[in-house]
């Protein structure tokens, strides 16, 4: 299928005709600002309107045409497919030798001559091999042309080459699978509004000496020298009061996109600080530095801000690099610009979370060669560091190495004890917005655990697990959905209902608002619906986390992995088994798993325990949380529905509460009416019972003054009452 479609495009660029895209039909592409309207107030939102140079009968200019089109097909963002057999790095070697290609290793990447140039002069040395091939997912990357795909677009052109009796083929062959009319008018607009921004931009050298300072206070670098702000472009930009970072090119130190910080003072005179960036991050990566680094450098500090990044070069003159999206991810398109460096010393903040992807990002990039900075009192983030007069080169000196033995001393751990002990909100994870309750009995979200929640047919565990997985990932959490029970489009409809909070149905006028807002979010969907095999789920899963690096993975639900293909084996060792592999995979992965699984049938009128979990007692015994929706069938007002957590194996705390579903908004987060407590949960020593004690709620109401008399129309009864009532307060007054 990728030759053929690969000789018809092919095909069209010799004939001279071109592919040209289909005209579009209905939204027009300046709208692509509209997430960033809160922070580029007023001058930005310009853009928004249609510019009169406008229009879609105009074709591109050939040579701009070229610039702004992908070099290769285009993925889809946030679907996660996976062939069958997970490629090796084994397999590439084999295929690059079967076909003469010399190569050798590196720490993420096999280096190889590229074959979209001419090869140089015999003799020349390894360091004109400018392809890089990602060791795990086989992805390539030219960094003297710029083309960049998959293994399977590597393998067809390097096939067509040798038909050809070529030594080289032309990057422009890999046209034939352009972008859309629609997608080439927007990054023609992103570049503009980029070329706009730069431009009205002004550096701090043609800042007034107060202007200077005030913006250092404002943006807490008062130590950052105007040098050092030179050096790597940064300037401001007036009308935003906005910091300007821009991101060249590492090839021709050509602008290639910015990023805007912007400081806004709340009502309690907290300040906060906003992102925004053009192009959009999940569409564009780059490292900002990069043009600084030299080719000889052997030694690189990654952070995890830009601002971090010049404390570092400034007080260490080391070369640092700050990654594109901070803490959340290392996109490999990245790895190749980081080949060159012998040792990489990772400083991403001065937090948990910072130290956490610190170690993730190490196993991407060569545990043998990656250091890392521990957080703590004495080593915070870079610029508090240069702000508080720490010694800089002193705390990149004592890095620790990220490799570790199997086997290790509490001398080892001891750091590692005391940062959980002096950093418990951090340790306990990333707290929930729509559900403050949970914060209370899970205390967060943590990374490496296993959750299994479990509730009657019908109840709405996909719609609330939906919601659960939404808050998180509103939050910068990388979640990856794996949905075998409904498709893609349904659980995409019933998540953004859920994240405007409304029924879009009745305003598709403000579907594209939405639409554009949620497309943002780092979230990603398996394609696989119906009965799958658990290790294809399991590649998939692990090919997300190293490409998106994804922390927290849904399965909608157990029971359709355990497939037909073994009827002769035990379903519930076959059950076991799958559970056991999700428990490995957490662990190893550092990546949260939440798994669905049906309950037992049980009566219409007895609650669910933990015992009613479909299998054996493998699923309760390996997951860290156990969560059961709990639903009285029998009732049709509020407080039908509840959650109780009835494993929590960080702190043991464990409690259920009320949940009230909100049909228009398909949101289980609506504040419940009426004040409500939650109901402790006490398990026995022998864990065969559990006893469910729910605390009396006693309204705390103004009493109103009772009348001297009583009326006379009362009722002898009500006379009665009232004496007794006047009794009993005489009594304990």
């Amino acid at each position: 299928m990728w030759r053929s479609r690969f000789l018809r495009g092919a095909g069209c660029l010799l004939q001279g005709t071109g592919c040209i895209p289909c005209k579009p039909s209905h939204l027009p592409p300046w709208r692509y600002l509209s997430f960033y309207q809160p922070c580029l107030n007023p001058v930005l939102q310009r853009s928004l309107r249609a510019p009169a140079w406008y229009c879609f009968e105009n074709r591109l200019r050939p040579a701009f045409a070229l610039y702004f089109c992908r070099t290769l097909r285009k993925d889809a963002k946030s679907i996660m497919d996976f062939p069958a057999q997970p490629l090796t790095v084994t397999d590439i070697k084999q295929y690059l030798r079967s076909k003469d290609i010399p190569f050798y290793d590196g720490y993420s990447c096999l280096h190889a001559p590229s074959i979209f140039m001419e090869p140089g002069p015999e003799g020349s040395g390894k360091e004109n091999y400018s392809l890089f091939i990602d060791k795990t997912t086989g992805q390539f990357q030219c960094k003297e042309t710029l083309v960049e795909g998959s293994w399977e677009d590597l393998q067809d052109c390097i096939e067509v080459m040798l038909n050809e009796n070529q030594t080289s083929i032309s990057p422009n062959v890999l046209l034939g699978f352009p972008e859309s009319m629609e997608e080439q008018e927007e990054r023609e607009m992103e570049m503009k509004e980029v070329q706009r921004i730069w431009s009205s931009s002004v550096p701090f050298s043609d800042l007034l000496d107060e202007e200077v300072q005030l913006i250092k206070t404002m943006f807490l670098i008062g130590k950052l020298t105007n040098a050092t702000l030179k050096k790597f472009g940064v300037r401001f930009f007036k009308p935003t009061k906005s910091l300007v970072f821009p991101w060249f090119s590492a090839h021709d130190s050509g602008l290639r996109g910015v990023k805007l910080l912007s400081a806004a003072v709340k009502g309690d005179g907290q300040v906060v600080y906003t992102e925004a960036t053009v192009p959009k991050i999940s569409s564009y990566h780059n490292l900002f530095g990069l043009p600084l680094i030299g080719r000889k450098d052997g030694e690189v500090v990654l952070t995890g801000r830009e601002i971090d990044s010049m404390a570092v070069s400034q007080a260490t003159g080391l070369p640092s690099l700050a990654l594109p999206r901070g803490v959340s991810c290392l996109p490999p398109i990245l790895l190749p610009y980081l080949e060159q460096f012998k040792k990489v010393t990772l400083w991403l903040g001065g937090d948990m979370r910072s130290w956490e992807a610190s170690k993730i990002f190490s196993r991407k990039l060569g545990l043998k060669r990656c250091s890392l900075i521990r957080p703590g009192d004495f080593q915070p983030c870079p610029s508090e560091a240069l702000a508080q007069g720490r010694n800089l080169p002193r705390i990149v000196k004592a890095s620790i190495p990220a490799a570790h033995k199997s086997i290790v001393s509490f001398k080892q751990l001891r750091e590692d004890v005391y940062g959980e002990l002096a950093n418990v909100e951090q340790v306990a994870g990333i707290q929930w917005s729509r559900f403050p309750e949970l914060n209370r009995i899970l205390k967060g979200h943590r990374k490496g655990e296993l959750t299994v929640l479990t509730g009657p047919t019908g109840s709405g565990k996909t719609t609330f697990i939906s919601e659960f997985a939404l808050d998180l990932c509103m939050q910068g959490v990388n979640t990856l959905w794996g949905s075998f029970e409904i498709n893609n489009v349904r659980l995409a409809k019933i998540m953004l209902t859920q994240f405007a909070k409304q029924r879009l149905e009745e305003n598709l006028d403000q579907y594209d608002m939405w639409a554009d807002k949620f497309e943002d979010l780092p979230l990603y969907f398996m394609t696989f619906h119906g009965q799958q095999n658990i290790k294809t789920v399991l590649d998939t899963m692990q090919h997300a986390v190293y490409l998106y690096d994804i922390s927290h993975v849904i399965i909608d639900n157990l029971q359709f992995m355990m497939g037909q293909e073994n009827l002769s084996v035990d379903k519930f060792a076959v059950q076991d088994h799958i559970i056991g592999a999700f428990r490995k995979f957490a662990t190893n992965s550092c990546c949260h798993v939440t798994l669905i699984i049906h309950p037992r049938k049980e009566e219409d009128d007895k609650e669910l325990q933990t015992a009613s979990i479909f299998g054996t007692a493998k699923a309760s015994q390996e997951a860290d949380n156990v969560l059961i929706l709990q639903e009285k069938k029998l009732v049709t007002c509020p407080g039908r529905r509840s959650l109780q957590v009835a494993k929590n194996r960080f702190d043991g705390d464990v409690g259920i509460f009320p949940l009230e579903f909100n049909k228009a908004s398909l949101t289980f987060s609506a504040l419940v009416k009426g004040k409500q407590k939650l109901r402790k949960v006490k398990v026995d020593k022998n864990n065969s019972t559990e006893e469910i004690e729910e605390t009396e709620l006693k309204e705390k109401s103004e009493k109103a003054p009772k009348p001297a008399k009583a009326k006379t129309s009362k009722t002898v009864k009500g006379s009665a009452a009232l004496k007794n009532t006047t009794d009993g307060e005489g009594k304990d007054q």
